[in-house]
């Protein structure tokens, strides 16, 4: 019984925001308001795609960054192995110099996950972006079927 009670209460919220994505400019008194959403949406856009570009340029930087901060701590971490294995059997300086290896190497493991986590970070935002501008540019499309509407329904004299 909840179980209709849930759907028929997103039934009903689907159907009342269906309206809402109605036509929004009707008349031609209505095109000063969508020319200024057009404008608005349209430097929007031209703002996203500068910031992609941006981030899109900046990508190869930050690859570059991901790996070389990944070999770094892949080799600090083969130097702290050799040096464990040493002091295994080695004196109290041996010791002393392989934990000084083992806390280089988390460092630079540190280092490669934030470097990593950097061009993730960078990789969604650029995701993101993308997808905001495919929404605003499908926007756009509906705003010029408005006015082509809005002209066809009231034709220029």
């Amino acid at each position: 019984m909840k179980y209709i009670n849930y759907l028929a209460g997103a039934a009903l919220l689907i159907a009342t925001s269906l309206s809402s994505y109605a036509q929004k400019y009707k008349t031609p008194a209505d095109t000063i308001k969508l020319n200024q959403e057009y404008i608005k949406l349209n430097n929007d856009i031209a703002s996203l795609n500068s910031q992609l570009t941006t981030a899109q340029n900046s990508l190869p930087d930050y690859q570059s960054k991901a790996s070389t901060a990944q070999e770094a701590a892949q080799s600090a971490a083969s130097d702290s192995r050799q040096k464990a294995s040493r002091a295994t059997g080695g004196n109290i300086g041996d010791v002393k110099t392989a934990k000084n290896k083992a806390n280089e190497a988390y460092s630079k493991a540190k280092d490669a996950k934030s470097a990593n986590s950097q061009l993730d970070k960078l990789n969604e935002k650029m995701k993101k972006m993308n997808a905001d501008i495919k929404k605003k540019k499908a926007r756009l499309k509906e705003l010029d079927q408005m006015l082509a509407d809005i002209r066809a329904q009231h034709p220029a004299k």
